[in-house]
């Protein structure tokens, strides 16, 4: 810390008890000065000689026959005007970063300027503001911090600016040349990781965060904080994640840990102006500086303390930006009073909503390119849609359980994601399952809603196997999941029929080119015999599987739909008559196969549908 001294007399303040100063010496002093609560006994000359404003004030006391004088509202106080007083008479003080600006601002109360004396009070304490205090970090930074007390002197003597302008310079040097005092605890720092003053003969840390400033910094009171981080912005030097992150520890310092703390009566005020302000002093580009988690955090707070409408919405927007950063914890912002629900499900159906005007997709997303090439380009284009769907449908599996949820809540939640961001309804289909769960008096027509969310050709294996055997699920969505997961798996061998059919066809094209010579037709003739028995035993295989995968498809048939579903697959196979003998023969119905294994593994047991969510 800097510090200048002045004068070189010993200190002849003497105190008579709490309210009484005077001074020791032979001759009797002949005023006396009222400062707040505590008498000065002085002497007239030594003050008078540097002092204009007490000129004024001995000159008007001598009219009335007084020889007390009463300074009111003087500024800094009595030991503001004890420094003044000791300056008058020679006698040694301190000044130093603490109490500098008192000291100032009582000088300019007192008028000891040039114009009474050269070298008078308030040209030295310049001296010491510009040669000293202005060019120290710590010291600039706890001079603006006492200036507050001692507004509006401060502010009209430009000590508050000067301050800011100091510190915001400063933060936009180069790390590299950075050769004073910082503090820099957190966790990216070492541990008791500060540079001390003097570090010139020493050994200097390699290498300076670019956020070393912002510690310092987060000391100041709100009011000032935003002055100083307004000028750090207006440098333009200062990166957006830099900005984010100092406002980040800043809220981190001030705001409460509790719910209760945060919007108690006594503090909710200063709370709402603390977030308020934040919001304010976020980086302009929003798609840089604070991370989605913490604009989260902002928006629960900005909630509970009743933050402006203005700034909520400016953190929708900001969150949108970023949707695809965020966690199912951060959306779970607790919904307030007359809302009914355990969560702010409108608020996030709005953020989300906002995230797909941002990257200017509409709802009818259907409509865009439907050629095979345009839709993986599409979605290799669009991965943080992709991980939006999938944050959403996690967000409604962990509200589904919510009693209080509306279903047009859950299901205007679920249709904002356009089709082509969600190309796997797993997630999905387990939400609507915990829905279900939880609303069992859902009436046909409801179930029917918000099970035409779910696509079946978009589940998986896996997936479908659950819904076959849910009695949640209305049994029309059962035998549309098991229809489809039987085509899959029919289409699967009739693929590797081709694929056999392809073989043979090559088979024959390599015996139509072989040469006509007499010495290599009997090694020809031996190679197409292993090829035919080959041939054979993969045909074999291929229909053991298409009889094992039609009766696996039947045993998850629940009873009651299998002659629904029978009807569905005689009409689904009524195309396929005109194939060949190998592919009808292994394309048979579930309900042809079912009664042969049925009665070789002996007495059928009813299996039912059942939830294991």
């Amino acid at each position: 810390m800097k510090f200048m001294k002045l004068g070189s007399k010993p200190d002849a303040f003497l105190a008579d008890g709490k309210t009484t100063r005077y001074v020791s010496s032979e001759l009797p002093t002949d005023v006396t000065i009222f400062v707040g609560e505590v008498k000065f006994r002085v002497h007239k000359f030594p003050l008078l000689s540097k002092s204009n404003c007490l000129q004024k004030l001995v000159s008007k006391a001598n009219e009335e026959n007084s020889e007390e004088i009463h300074l009111i509202d003087f500024p800094g106080g009595p030991k503001a005007f004890e420094i003044c007083a000791k300056f008058c008479y020679g006698i040694t003080v301190t000044l130093n970063a603490y109490n500098v600006v008192a000291a100032r601002c009582a000088a300019e109360f007192l008028e000891m300027t040039e114009d009474i004396e050269k070298g008078n009070l308030v040209f030295k304490i310049e001296v010491f503001l510009n040669s000293s205090i202005f060019r120290s970090w710590k010291d600039s930074i706890i001079v603006l911090q006492t200036s507050k007390s001692l507004l509006p002197w401060s502010e009209d003597l430009n000590i508050v600016g000067r301050c800011i302008d100091s510190i915001a310079s400063k933060t936009s040097v180069d790390p590299a040349n950075i050769t004073w005092s910082y503090t820099y605890n957190r966790k990216l720092a070492e541990v008791d990781r500060i540079v001390d003053d003097g570090m010139k003969g020493q050994k200097k840390i390699d290498c300076v965060p670019n956020d070393w400033w912002v510690e310092d910094v987060c000391e100041l009171e709100i009011d000032l904080y935003r002055r100083v981080m307004i000028a750090v912005k207006s440098k333009g030097r200062m990166d957006g994640s830099v900005i984010g992150e100092a406002l980040k520890t800043y809220a981190v310092r001030w705001l409460p840990d509790t719910v209760n703390a945060l919007a108690s009566d006594a503090h909710i005020k200063r709370n709402r102006s603390l977030i308020e302000t934040i919001i304010c002093l976020l980086p302009s580009d929003r798609t840089t500086g604070c991370s989605c988690s913490f604009l989260l955090k902002l928006m629960k707070v900005a909630i509970l303390v009743g933050a402006d409408d203005a700034s909520r919405e400016d953190l929708v927007k900001r969150i949108s930006m970023k949707l695809h950063e965020a966690s199912v914890k951060d959306l779970l912002i607790l919904a307030q009073s007359p809302q009914i629900t355990r969560y702010d499900v409108d608020l996030v159906h709005r953020i989300v909503n906002q995230y797909f005007v941002n990257h200017k997709f509409n709802r009818d997303s259907d409509d865009i390119e439907r050629s095979e090439k345009g839709a993986d380009n599409l979605l290799l284009g669009h991965g943080s849609s992709l991980n939006v769907a999938k944050l959403i449908d996690e967000y409604l599996a962990e509200i589904a359980d919510d009693p209080n949820l509306l279903l047009a809540r859950f299901i205007d939640l679920s249709q904002s994601i356009p089709e082509f961001a969600r190309p796997i309804h797993d997630r999905l289909y387990k939400a609507i399952d915990i829905y279900l769960k939880v609303h069992p008096n859902l009436t046909k027509a409801d179930k029917r809603k918000i099970c035409g969310l779910i696509d079946v050709k978009k589940l998986t294996t896996e997936a479908s196997m659950h819904a076959a055997q849910n009695e949640r699920l209305p049994l029309r969505v059962v035998v549309q999941v098991l229809f489809f997961e039987q085509v899959r798996v029919s289409a699967g061998v009739e693929a590797q029929n081709n694929n056999s059919r392809d073989s043979s066809s090559a088979m024959t094209s390599v015996d139509e080119e072989c040469p006509k010579e007499l010495d290599n037709s009997k090694s020809l003739k031996h190679n197409m015999g292993h090829m035919t028995i080959n041939e054979d035993i993969q045909k074999t295989q291929l229909a053991k599987k298409s009889s094992k995968n039609s009766r696996s498809g039947m045993k998850l048939l629940p009873s009651r739909s299998r002659r629904i579903f029978d009807k569905l697959w005689i009409v689904g196979k009524g195309h396929g008559e005109g194939r060949s003998p190998e592919t009808s023969g292994s394309s048979q119905s579930p309900t042809s196969v079912g009664p042969v294994h049925m009665k070789s593994s002996g007495t059928y047991t009813r299996q039912r549908r059942h939830s294991i969510s």
